[in-house]
């Protein structure tokens, strides 16, 4: 303790010195929440993904006749028949002493096996027949591509194939399918078909308009 004047007459009082200010108080702050642990990361759908094109399986038939369709007919030893003839419009074959001869629908072998059983109603007695194609009927293709319309069909054609003989897409075309329309199982098919799809003869494809 220290003596503290309080007047000037000289008397002295008694007073305790202050007690020293008290030392601040650090307190920690609460720690961070545990982060969630979450299960294994799964990738967002793909909301653009498509879904697999289904073909139709009467599509992917063996190749029938119609009409348009040159064929070499070869009947062995038979020179007066053996020769070319082409699919009329009512799908059928005229050939020499058997007459016309149903073709529309037919494989080659098929065709050549109604012919042999025309043939041994008393005209040839063992004839053996063969049937190939000379010549095949045209395909069309429609809608977004440069030059629509008809055009012989080359051998192991697709349908991206088919596109650049048209002179190619239109600046509006859907590129990704087409449409295809095929004559098959005594029926026309519609169906969506990639680009790398095999075309045959008669097919008619359609290129569709984008609408974005």
């Amino acid at each position: 303790m220290r003596a503290m004047p309080v007047s000037n007459r000289g008397f002295f009082t008694l007073q305790r010195n202050p007690p020293p200010p008290a030392e601040p108080v650090y307190v920690a702050p609460p720690p961070p929440a545990p982060m969630a642990v979450g299960g294994p990361y799964v990738a967002a759908p793909d909301v653009y993904a498509s879904a697999p094109i289904v073909v139709p399986a009467a599509v992917e038939q063996a190749y029938t006749l119609d009409a348009g369709d040159k064929l070499r007919v070869v009947v062995f030893g038979q020179d007066g028949i053996t020769n070319s003839y082409t699919v009329d419009a009512s799908g059928k074959v005229n050939m020499p002493l058997i007459g016309a001869v149903a073709a529309r629908g037919l494989t080659n072998q098929q065709l050549a096996a109604a012919i042999t059983a025309k043939l041994k109603q008393g005209f040839v007695r063992e004839p053996h027949v063969t049937v190939e194609v000379e010549t095949y009927r045209p395909f069309f293709i429609l809608g977004e591509v440069t030059t629509p319309g008809q055009y012989p069909f080359v051998a192991n054609m697709t349908a991206e194939m088919a596109v650049a003989i048209a002179g190619g897409f239109a600046p509006r075309a859907f590129k990704k399918t087409v449409e295809l329309t095929r004559r098959a199982g005594g029926q026309q098919i519609h169906t969506e078909v990639p680009l790398d799809f095999p075309v045959r003869p008669g097919d008619t494809i359609v290129v569709k308009e984008r609408w974005f």
